[in-house]
């Protein structure tokens, strides 16, 4: 690649990296149900000491917790958990339980009444039902019953407990009824019922599961081995973890800086945009410092190291990250808190049953059943599936229109938006560099009002006037981009591909050139029909000792307020024929995107790494509230905290690894899916399209979810409010009395209720 080191910055980078926050907060239901059960010591506990519950044990985590390497050594950072393995306990439990419930179902009782038919009978098949039942018990009631403990053990009941209670009692009285006269078994509801509830956890944990593969994503970008300059000057590779301060180590054409360290010898250009942001490379020369984790591009530098390990700006990256995925704040899920008051209420009105039935017709069977009836009835098949099925039809729905879901309580917290930080480079910007203007010797800049006469001056001297005017005027904009492209042609610099595939844009063809010369510090050289072209920036004008035209002078004046690069066509190292202005190119998208935001009442802001004019150029033309710039990665975790403090709810849009500490701050983590897989792993919503729109699409569906989700639990809690007072008997005196097996087909048409009440959420349209 060709080196154009005029193009480029050369900023050092200092991170004052925070210390890791001691404090945990579980992730998910599973670990905040094991955690609350751990023993307190003097502050919350650290994910060090995490301690698997029965259900974890079995193997809610398969391969369970990674160690993030640390990068001194890369081994040992920190320790985080795959929540995969929530979801695999759930779906293979939910289906071998739902295998071995057909049976149960189809000879039950209750079921052939209702239908018609008479099953089979053979020799043992009066057994399948009670005996795959226990299977199914044992089998896919063991997660609930684990994490049941869990709530109880803290004194916190809800969904697991209500659950538990249900199927224990169902389970309990069925295996009695075998035993007992004048009772009927509840086999087919206990089965239907724990399948229903595995279902409905099983969608929940594969939406609230959170991957935390972000800090193994940053580990990957250091290198493991790194060639260490000897004393003779040979090279021997050593790990990483063997470099000292003071070591020189050497650093070959598309290698990874393997410590952060000053160049001491050589010249090339350095991909920084993992920590800055900055889109275009960076061009390294001795006494310039290097980032560890960061990519040399086409020159090899020795690098003598200054920080090594946890010193390094990567390292203070990656604690910021494990801090901000720690310092989430637990949010006490809706559901919850109805099963809680539900289970008080189930056991209330049980005990009321019971003693009034007591008190009426003595102790008998028929008391028992009315307190079991109560019990079973009480138990949320309609409630279990009231937030799940609208979660699964939200993740359908969000993955139809480019968005993917990682997290479900941040889903639903975008409805409250009021904030959407956007990093600039990769976001709002295609994070490219691309022709934004250009200016041609013999007419006016595109939209300036400069007269033709005016932009044919600044004339070198050497030929005659009529002929030189002649050919400065043969100079126009197609004439200019088709040299350009061919002086460029070979070139795979950034800079270059921009000026090739701008000319590609406007149908220009390259003009064929020869004797392709790399100018390094100064741009390149080749030959057009004949004549020595160079393209360049402001250090090759100055080198050739060439007078800018007035036209060119004020495109180039304007373009530098913009924070724009300007490169110059100079024909014959004596005449400045053309100027290109280029830009990390806004998308299109992110107009309607800042649009549509300040329609919805949320403000729009930005941050960025590049310089105060870049980002004010790029604020000002779309629009936005607030810009940051400048800024390093661990002021990007503190402007978000920042506007936190200011009682603020925010959504954080990036696409780097410098962005991976804001994005976990943030309450809503939004991603960009062609950035880094840190970003992605980082980011609670993942925006596949790249479409800054998608954000605008996420807070709708955010929305209309919520909404989804509080008419379900208002049905599905309005069901028992109806259906306990008659399983319990009030109306017993007027000859109404809720038997066990219609409580049962109520909850199974609450059930249905719930299900196409959500599955309208599938229809939205969220057109932006």
């Amino acid at each position: 690649m060709d080196d154009h080191p005029e193009y480029g910055r050369s900023d050092s980078l200092e991170a004052d990296v925070p210390h890791r926050s001691e404090s945990t907060v579980p992730c998910c239901r599973i670990c905040q149900l094991d955690a609350n059960t751990e023993t307190r010591g003097p502050g919350p506990p650290s994910a060090e000491q995490h301690t698997p519950s029965p259900a974890h044990t079995e193997h809610v985590h398969g391969e369970s917790a990674h160690d993030a390497p640390d990068p001194d050594g890369h081994g040992g950072h920190g320790t985080h958990t795959d929540h995969s393995g929530h979801e695999r306990l759930f779906k293979r439990r939910f289906w071998v339980s739902l295998v071995l419930s057909i049976p149960v179902v189809f000879f039950s009782e209750f079921v052939q009444d209702v239908f018609g038919y008479t099953a089979p009978a053979f020799p043992g098949s009066v057994w399948i039902t009670p005996v795959l039942s226990v299977v199914v018990f044992a089998y896919g009631g063991v997660p609930f019953l684990s994490m049941a403990r869990a709530e109880l053990a803290n004194r916190e009941p809800g969904m697991m407990l209500l659950i538990s209670l249900a199927i224990t009692v169902a389970f309990g009285y069925s295996i009695a009824s075998l035993f007992l006269e004048g009772t009927t078994p509840f086999f087919w509801e206990l089965v239907t019922l724990i399948d229903i509830m595995l279902l409905g956890h099983w969608m929940e944990m594969r939406s609230v599961r959170q991957a935390s593969g972000a800090l193994d994503e940053l580990a990957t970008l250091m290198p493991d081995t790194a060639e260490r300059v000897t004393e003779g000057g040979d090279t021997e590779t050593v790990p990483v973890s063997d470099l000292s301060e003071g070591d020189v180590v050497l650093v070959r054409p598309g290698a990874s800086v393997p410590a952060d360290g000053t160049v001491v010898d050589g010249e090339s250009s350095v991909d920084e945009s993992m920590i800055t942001g900055e889109s275009r490379p960076v061009g390294k020369e001795p006494g310039n410092p290097v980032v560890a984790g960061t990519v040399n591009q086409d020159g090899s530098l020795r690098v003598r190291v200054t920080e090594t390990g946890e010193e390094t700006a990567l390292a203070g990256i990656m604690r910021l990250v494990e801090e901000a995925q720690r310092s989430k704040s637990r949010t006490q899920l809706l559901v919850d808190r109805a099963a809680g008051w539900l289970f008080y209420v189930a056991l209330s009105v049980a005990g009321i049953t019971g003693v009034a039935w007591v008190v009426a017709s003595g102790l008998n069977i028929g008391v028992l059943e009315r307190v079991v009836t109560v019990l079973v009835v009480a138990c949320p098949h309609a409630l279990g599936l009231a937030v799940p099925l609208v979660v699964a039809i939200n993740t359908s729905t969000a993955a139809e229109n480019g968005i993917l879901v990682r997290d479900r309580i941040a889903m639903e917290e975008a409805r409250n938006l009021d904030t959407v930080m956007f990093d600039k480079t990769g976001t709002l910007t295609k994070g490219e560099q691309g022709v934004v203007g250009v200016s041609v010797a013999s007419g006016t800049p595109r939209g300036d009002a400069d007269s033709e006469a005016q932009s044919a001056t600044g004339r070198s001297h050497g030929a005659g006037p009529r002929e030189e005017a002649a050919d400065v005027r043969a100079w126009d904009e197609e004439r200019a981009f088709a040299v350009a492209a061919g002086v460029e042609g070979d070139s795979e610099h950034m800079i270059a591909r921009a000026i090739r595939t701008a000319a590609q844009e406007r149908g220009v063809q390259r003009a064929p050139a020869s004797n392709f010369e790399n100018l390094r510090g100064l741009g390149v050289r080749a030959t057009v029909d004949g004549d020595p072209v160079h393209l360049g920036g402001p250090n090759l004008v100055e080198k050739l000792d060439i007078e800018r035209p007035p036209a060119i002078t004020a495109f180039a004046d304007e373009a530098g307020a913009n924070a724009r690069t300007v490169v110059y066509l100079v024909r014959d190292e004596t005449d400045i024929v053309a100027a290109f202005a280029l830009a990390d190119v806004v998308r299109e998208e992110s107009y309607r995107a800042v649009e549509a935001l300040h329609a919805m009442g949320i403000e729009v802001a930005m941050l960025t790494g590049d310089s105060e004019d870049v980002a004010r150029a790029v604020a000002e033309e779309l629009g936005i509230d607030q810009y940051f710039a400048e800024v390093l990665p661990d002021e990007k975790d503190t402007k978000v905290k920042r506007l936190q403090s200011e009682g603020k709810l925010v959504a954080m849009v990036g696409d780097g690894v410098n962005d991976a500490p804001a994005l976990t701050r943030a309450d809503v983590g939004i991603a960009i899916g062609s950035g880094t897989d840190v970003a992605i792993e980082a980011g609670d919503i993942v925006l596949v399209d790249n479409d800054p729109v998608d954000v605008v699409r996420l807070v709708r569906l955010s929305k209309a979810s919520y909404r989804k989700m509080q008419e379900n639990l208002v049905w599905a809690t309005g069901y028992n409010v109806f259906a306990l007072p008659l399983a319990a008997g009030v109306l017993a005196p007027v000859g109404v009395l809720l038997s066990p097996a219609v409580g049962a087909v109520f909850m199974s048409l609450s059930t249905i209720i719930v299900a196409l009440n959500a599955r309208r959420l599938g229809g939205l349209d969220l057109t932006a």
